[in-house]
């Protein structure tokens, strides 16, 4: 059963700045999980399976498998997050949550859309994320593809 989220009343969908914070918030945890995986990555090849250290990143191999290596890092921590609570680390800080238009938490196949739509999105020069601002309802390319929506959350009453 999906986790269906509360204080959905005073959410509203997110603008460019806010979902751009947070994503230079997330690439800075991705980096270093990217350190953590390369790091592994490297002693494996080393002490498992006897790599030299001169031959290390060299031939197809080395260099395939610490891309996929890189690449499912980075969907696992995002996946990880989007369909736990529908907001990474840098998405709490700027008040974000993903989430299907009646409050559900994503599935594993709209994180994958994400994902991938998500860099087509950059790779595209970032049109895809820019083109929040032209939605009347604040979706990007990523939101689009998936059938999801990020929404501003309300501050914290005191």
């Amino acid at each position: 059963m999906a986790k269906h989220f509360a204080r959905l009343d005073n959410a509203h969908p997110a603008g460019l700045g806010r979902r751009l914070g947070a994503m230079l918030y997330d690439s800075l945890l991705l980096l270093a999980l990217w350190v953590a995986l390369t790091t592994l990555h490297v002693l494996t090849s080393r002490l498992v399976l006897g790599v030299p250290a001169e031959q290390l990143g060299q031939g197809t191999l080395q260099v395939v498998s610490l891309r996929l290596l890189l690449v499912l890092g980075a969907f696992g921590f995002l996946a990880y997050f989007w369909m736990r609570a529908g907001m990474t680390l840098g998405m709490q800080a700027w008040r974000l949550r993903v989430q299907t238009p009646d409050g559900q938490a994503i599935s594993l196949r709209q994180c994958l859309v994400r994902f991938v739509v998500g860099g087509l999105s950059w790779a595209a020069l970032g049109l895809g994320h820019l083109w929040v601002v032209w939605d009347p309802q604040r979706r990007s390319w990523a939101d689009l593809a998936s059938g999801t929506s990020v929404m501003l959350l309300p501050g914290r009453r005191r």
